[in-house]
C-alpha cells in the first residue's frame, strides 16, 4: 500500500502578490521564459521587460495557458 504524499508547504502555491520580494524586478530568468512564452503565444508585444517578481510570474502563468505549455 502506497500513502499518498501531503500538498507541498513551499512557496510554489503561494499568491505573487504575497511574495515579500514581488516588487522586485523580474529575475533573468523570468524574463527569457516570460519572452519565449510570449513569442510562442504569438503575443510578444506583451514581453515588457520591466515587470516586477509577482507581475511576470502572473503573465508566465497566462501565456503558459495560450502557448499550451504545462
Amino acid at each position: 500500500m502506497s500513502n499518498p504524499k501531503p500538498e507541498p508547504t513551499d512557496n510554489t502555491k503561494k499568491d505573487p502578490d504575497e511574495w515579500v520580494s514581488g516588487d522586485d524586478p523580474m529575475t533573468g530568468a523570468q524574463a527569457s521564459y516570460l519572452k519565449t512564452l510570449c513569442e510562442q503565444a504569438g503575443t510578444p508585444e506583451l514581453f515588457n521587460e520591466n515587470l516586477t517578481k509577482a507581475e511576470a510570474s502572473k503573465l508566465i502563468d497566462e501565456m503558459r495557458e495560450r502557448a499550451h505549455v504545462v
